[in-house]
């Protein structure tokens, strides 16, 4: 993991050095929902990012953690990215996000039937999400990720 210099130990101060800035957030959205996992996917989202701010957000999101990544088997091979237990553990804060963006943005693009489901069934609604997103991820890091969130297990 990358050790910065932190400025305080606030709670809120740590999230935001992780996942504080819209590129990244925008990163782990797509990865959430957007089904983007390769490098030229994320290149060709709506916002347009650019290739030095892409290729930073992704090395600086697996350094925390937050994402891994499977280089390509071969020439023409992109990598692939995926989100790991600790950034599918901020499907919360996404969820919440979008609720709010709904809630107070009358030109919001969020799907009316998700923003429901959002509202009347966020529970079922973020199982069945994490569910598919670890799925998502390759089968060896399946294995890890099972083993991660047995040892992280309080109950």
């Amino acid at each position: 993991m990358r050790h910065r210099h932190r400025k305080s130990d606030c709670p809120i101060h740590f999230a935001l050095e992780i996942f504080g800035d819209a590129w990244t957030l925008l990163i782990i959205r797509d990865l959430m929902f957007k089904g983007r996992i390769c490098y030229t996917d994320f290149l060709h989202a709506e916002e347009g990012i650019a290739t030095n701010v892409l290729a930073d957000r992704l090395v600086r999101l697996e350094e925390d953690g937050v994402i891994e990544k499977e280089a390509g088997s071969g020439r023409g091979t992109g990598s692939r990215y995926w989100l790991t237990p600790k950034g599918i553990d901020l499907l919360p804060v996404v969820l919440e996000i979008i609720a709010w963006s709904a809630k107070y943005d009358p030109n919001t693009d969020a799907e009316p039937d998700f923003v429901r489901r959002l509202n009347a069934d966020r529970s079922g609604l973020e199982r069945d999400l994490r569910d598919q997103l670890d799925a998502a991820a390759p089968a060896l890091a399946g294995h890890r990720r099972q083993g991660a969130r047995r040892q992280g297990d309080r109950a």
